[in-house]
């Protein structure tokens, strides 16, 4: 590791093209930003999914925008920074195109893996132990290979217009829901999930996107689940530099 690179970092759900936001762009910066501040002392970052509102790559094509996010991540990624970016509910259609422009991992299943001789288990959230019944339907056929061939083999003129409409739809619809808000540990089902999972596997920490909210709680045996939030209202983030993981909000005056 490079001397000086001591730090991993997480966040999640920045969901960016989202225009149902104020200052959608504004949004996008303030992510870069905190990605600046980070450079200097991160040796990984964990991306853990719907980083953008709807992306759909084909071979030739991507979305148009997110130019100045792309650039800072292959800024990072030019500096040994290692990346790791986790397909979420909105972005599950990433392929070859940002491995091979960044040199970022795409990861699509839960990740068990050891950092700084602790193990943590990453994972965006999606489909583990929601009781949406519709929802686990839709995400079944979002990830179907035949599916995604055909949805591919239509042009893009129409596809990405299509997509991008159910992805700002479904997000607008929650903003500011009950749904977005902490259900109880009895009531949320990553944390239900974190508690089963931690009966039979040793693990220490487990770190989720996807719930748009901030929660740092220990379950048992000083085992954690920390949910980090999101880039929209919270603009929040984790870090961990061997001994303790820190869950936090990037304040513009730099004191994170």
């Amino acid at each position: 590791m490079e001397e000086g690179r001591k730090k991993i970092y997480f966040a999640s759900d920045a969901h960016l093209g989202l225009d149902v936001i104020e200052n959608p762009l504004d949004s996008e910066r303030r992510l870069v930003r905190w990605l600046d501040s980070i450079k200097k002392d991160a040796s990984s970052l964990f991306l853990l999914g719907d980083m953008f509102d709807y992306w759909f790559e084909y071979k030739y094509v991507v979305p148009k925008g997110f130019t100045r996010f792309l650039g800072k991540l292959g800024e990072l990624s030019d500096m040994g920074v290692k990346i790791y970016i986790f397909i979420g509910n909105h972005d599950i259609w990433m392929f070859d195109y940002l491995p091979k422009e960044i040199g970022a991992v795409v990861v699509r299943e839960p990740m068990t893996i050891e950092l700084m001789g602790k193990k943590f288990f990453l994972a965006h959230g999606d489909g583990l132990g929601d009781p949406n019944k519709m929802f686990r339907f839709i995400r079944r056929f979002f990830r179907n290979k035949l599916c995604q061939r055909l949805y591919k083999g239509i042009n893009p003129w129409f596809t990405v217009p299509l997509g991008q409409t159910w992805s700002r739809h479904s997000r607008s619809s929650k903003l500011g829901s009950e749904e977005e808000s902490y259900l109880g540990e009895d009531r949320e089902y990553l944390v239900k999930f974190a508690k089963e999972d931690a009966k039979t596997n040793n693990v220490e920490y487990y770190i989720f996107g996807h719930r748009h909210i901030m929660l740092d709680l220990e379950i048992t045996d000083k085992k954690r689940v920390v949910i980090l939030g999101d880039w929209i209202t919270n603009f929040s983030y984790a870090s961990f530099d061997g001994s303790e993981l820190r869950l936090s909000v990037f304040e513009e005056n730099g004191n994170q």
